[in-house]
């Protein structure tokens, strides 16, 4: 990798360092690895580890001090000495002010390996648990994934300013245009045409200081918009019909509330496995189509068999996969929270039950299974659940995990009952520090 990188990097973090620095302590640092937020972790002179954004493991770094505590510190980047070999130039003309990215700076199998290493630091750390190293499974697009970007639309005085909050500022939001790398490509263009269409003050969008708008794509490249916040509706159909490719505009308020639907179309058609699950204001889908397909492929085939098995698909969603174990035979019960998602699921038509209501309070009358499938939140199981399977272990748990913490806490949880069998991770967030982890157990009794 040329040199010459050093200066972009130094360029991007200009401001930032020169202020800190009339100010901060500079140490010497060595970045060892990547920590679980994307910045890079090395030590200090005295032992304690040092977090510093920005950072590739390898990165020799002169370092200003910018928060200090008893067992661990902050930093800020003043000078690159030596580059880690995994370090690349961020494309992003954003990436040195935005936190919406964390890893732009490394090398495809450099963030590969740096989340594999994630999963392995956090299954061992936490929850006691030795795995070899996973294989991580790319995402088929490194960049222009997303069908589901989240901006934060702020007024000021007169302006607006709109995109996501900033790097280690995160009360603060960094004005991003089109230029983002992130989104599939018929976000982008609605983006940069709604940026314009909603007129002096955002006039267009509903009244407030603070608006979280959402941008979803369905598989035919329309597009809706949830407006989270707010007061009144703005001019939504007025926005639908200046920004080509808007489909349609929801609004949430208060927050928490079931969307409204303020113009537009009902439901953009959104395809996964075969099935049209349907788009609209409620709705949740995986942010990144081809690698959740891929992941989707790799659960089924650790399922395998599953004629005549009793099995538990909790936190099914819209119940694509239950409804496909069903059509593979087996006597299969869906469980999510979330009503309009069974709703949906409902409609499929297949043999399989669902159940809308929390997984906690309604597996113990599902048990015992074969197998049971858990696809949870960020924050993971409901210790309940573990309980419960612990209690009653089936011969087999699949676990898809989005955060290797909490995956961690909850295998810990039900150790004794249940072993681990094997692990896969699969890249669905390029660019950012995000994981997703497919555990395999198995009864450890039989």
């Amino acid at each position: 990798m040329a040199f010459h990188g050093l200066a972009v990097v130094n360029a991007v973090e200009g401001a930032r360092v020169g202020s800190a620095a009339e100010t901060g302590a500079h140490e010497r640092v060595q970045i060892t690895g990547i920590a679980a937020g994307g910045a890079g972790v090395g030590r200090l002179a005295d032992g304690r580890a040092i977090f510093v954004e920005r950072t590739a493991p390898g990165d020799l770094v002169d370092v200003v001090l910018t928060q200090q505590q008893r067992r661990w510190a902050r930093g800020r980047i003043a000078r690159i000495l030596i580059r880690g070999e995994g370090r690349v130039d961020p494309p992003c003309v954003h990436y040195g002010r935005c936190g919406g990215c964390a890893l732009q700076h490394l090398g495809a199998e450099t963030q590969r390996h740096a989340k594999a290493q994630l999963v392995v630091d956090a299954l061992q750390r936490i929850g006691g648990i030795r795995v070899p190293t996973p294989d991580v499974v790319a995402s088929p697009r490194p960049f222009a994934y997303r069908n589901r970007v989240s901006f934060t639309l702020r007024r000021v005085a007169q302006h607006v300013i709109a995109g996501f909050h900033e790097l280690e500022r995160p009360d603060r939001v960094v004005d991003i245009d089109a230029r983002c790398l992130l989104p599939e490509e018929p976000i982008l263009r609605v983006w940069q045409q709604l940026r314009e269409a909603w007129g002096p003050g955002a006039a267009l969008l509903p009244a407030g200081d603070e608006l979280r708008l959402t941008l979803r794509a369905g598989s035919e490249g329309d597009v809706l918009l949830l407006i989270e916040g707010g007061t009144g509706s703005g001019g939504a159909a007025g926005l639908c019909a200046r920004v080509p490719g808007l489909e349609a505009v929801w609004h949430v308020q208060p927050p928490g509330s079931t969307p409204r639907r303020l113009a537009g179309k009902a439901v953009l058609s959104d395809q996964w496995s075969g099935r049209d699950v349907g788009l609209d204001g409620a709705s949740f889908v995986q942010v990144n189509r081809e690698a959740a397909r891929m992941l989707d492929a790799h659960v089924l085939e650790r399922i395998g068999t599953a004629a005549g098995q009793r099995v538990i698909d909790a936190y099914c969603g819209t119940g694509v996969r239950t409804a496909r174990l069903a059509e593979l035979g087996a006597d299969v019960v869906g469980i999510d929270l979330d009503g309009h998602a069974i709703a949906r699921a409902r409609a499929w038509g297949s043999d399989a039950q669902f159940r809308a209501g929390r997984v906690e309070e309604l597996l113990a009358g599902l048990l015992p299974a074969e197998l049971v499938v858990l696809n949870p939140p960020r924050q993971g199981l409901h210790a309940d659940v573990c309980g419960l399977l612990q209690a009653t272990p089936p011969a087999r748990v699949i676990y898809v995990s989005c955060d290797p913490a909490t995956l961690a806490r909850d295998l810990a949880r039900m150790r004794g009952a249940l072993a681990v069998r094997s692990v896969r991770c699969f890249d669905l967030f390029p660019q950012t520090a995000h994981i997703e982890t497919v555990v395999e157990l198995t009864c450890a009794t039989t």
